[in-house]
């Protein structure tokens, strides 16, 4: 009788709370001046109790931008080891004979690991690099052509380096420039067209005028190709690397190099919401569950064998989110956050995720004392969205997804809405 009563008490309770809250954050929603004109959703899910607490719009779509390398995060937690496979490779008499596997840490300056790189350099064998099963396009479904020009639209590619980017610095004083690699040093060329330095878009050659210039340092995306990869590690290593183009070799390569903790990756990704990685990173996963190099593959796989479960349909198109095809509603994303929670322990996972008001893209985000959301934000023009997990008062972790498409307002003043309505959940729940 007792069990019976407090358990009919502690539902009763739960009712209030859910009813006396949704009011509240329904009039926050329609007196709030900044989501008047554009579109809003929000879901809040308690995972501990696998009940959603408050929903509004939920189940309607939105642009998630970066919180599709959220989808990303998953591909790779569910499918790759703990550290990154760089090379496959086999030895054979004096031949080292190695291919890649998409790894987008390759000669990255984002990360202090030369693991790959003193195989090859270490090696006193003769150098044979297989041609890859590349099946995919360097740039994803959806992307604005204009971006090829900057260093958020790095192209994909089966064998990067360097991040696909070349380093420029232009000094003023003597009017040169630093590149890094040096192989595209002799590519530069003179313009007087006012502007700033830039690629050609077919090709890499890259003109500047220099009254434009002050002291300048840019990263601009090379185009790429196994061949010039090659080339770039040819310098590197002050060795020759012969290329075969032998698929039936490629399938012998039975051993695996590994580079960097795959947390390394995810970590870089969600913090500073790397474009490139997230697009290697499933590139990495579709060779290991096809032996082919195609995003197309991943996204296919994950979504007829592990989100076929859930609210709603998702439009995937891409690891990073740069593509407006890519939609999904709050309440879907809640769960795919649910689904990564399972595959990772909690506080690890949150590790990895930016602590608002401390780090990355949430550096200026609710600057709390106490930081309270640790979240994946997304921003296209007219797009914003923020989803992860937010720490209550009452000492609950609860899974959150927040999507605002269409609006027109400055978007700080959007994201300072948003901090209110995060200050409510947290000190209700």
């Amino acid at each position: 009788m007792n069990s019976f009563f407090y358990r009919s008490a502690g539902l009763l309770f739960l009712f209030v709370c859910i009813v006396s809250c949704s009011p509240s954050l329904d009039k926050h929603f329609k007196s709030a001046k900044v989501f008047e004109q554009g579109f809003t959703g929000l879901a809040i899910y308690d995972p501990q109790k696998e009940e959603m607490l408050y929903q509004y719009n939920s189940h309607k779509y939105f642009t998630p931008a970066s919180n599709t390398k959220l989808l990303t995060l998953y591909a790779g937690l569910k499918y790759l080891e703990d550290s990154i496979p760089a090379f496959r490779y086999i030895i054979r008499n004096d031949s080292l004979i190695f291919t890649t596997t998409g790894d987008p840490s390759f000669l990255n300056p984002k990360f202090e690991n030369s693991a790959a790189l003193d195989f090859l350099k270490d090696s006193q064998k003769d150098l044979f690099y297989v041609k890859s099963n590349w099946q995919n396009e360097a740039f994803g479904p959806g992307w604005a052509w204009d971006d090829y020009n900057y260093a958020f639209s790095a192209e994909k590619s089966a064998f990067p380096v360097y991040g696909n980017l070349i380093s420029f610095q232009f000094s003023n004083l003597n009017k040169t420039f630093n590149v890094e690699p040096e192989y595209f040093k002799d590519s530069i060329y003179l313009h007087n067209d006012g502007k700033a330095l830039h690629r050609n878009i077919h090709r890499n050659t890259f003109s500047f005028s220099p009254s434009s210039l002050k002291n300048y340092s840019r990263a601009i995306p090379f185009k790429t190709s196994e061949e010039t990869s090659l080339a770039l590690l040819r310098e590197k290593l002050n060795k020759n690397i012969f290329y075969l183009k032998n698929d039936s070799l490629r399938s012998e390569l039975n051993k695996e190099l590994y580079s960097i903790p795959a947390d390394s990756l995810y970590k870089e990704m969600l913090v500073e919401s790397d474009n490139f990685i997230a697009e290697q990173i499933l590139l990495m996963v579709s060779l290991k569950i096809s032996d082919s190099l195609k995003s197309d593959i991943t996204i296919s796989n994950i979504q007829k064998k592990d989100f076929k479960d859930l609210p709603d349909e998702i439009f995937w198109v891409d690891g990073s989110g740069l593509s407006r095809y890519n939609l999904i509603t709050p309440r879907t994303m809640v769960k795919v956050l649910e689904k990564i929670k399972n595959l990772k322990d909690q506080s690890e996972l949150i590790a990895l995720l930016p602590e608002a008001g401390k780090e990355g893209t949430l550096k200026n985000f609710l600057s709390e004392e106490q930081p309270f959301v640790f979240a994946k934000s997304g921003s296209l023009r007219n797009n914003y969205s923020l989803s992860g997990f937010l720490t209550t008062s009452k000492g609950k972790t609860l899974i959150f997804s927040f999507m605002n498409s269409n609006y027109t307002v400055p978007s700080q003043k959007l994201k300072e809405e948003m901090g209110q309505i995060l200050l409510k959940i947290r000190n209700k729940y």
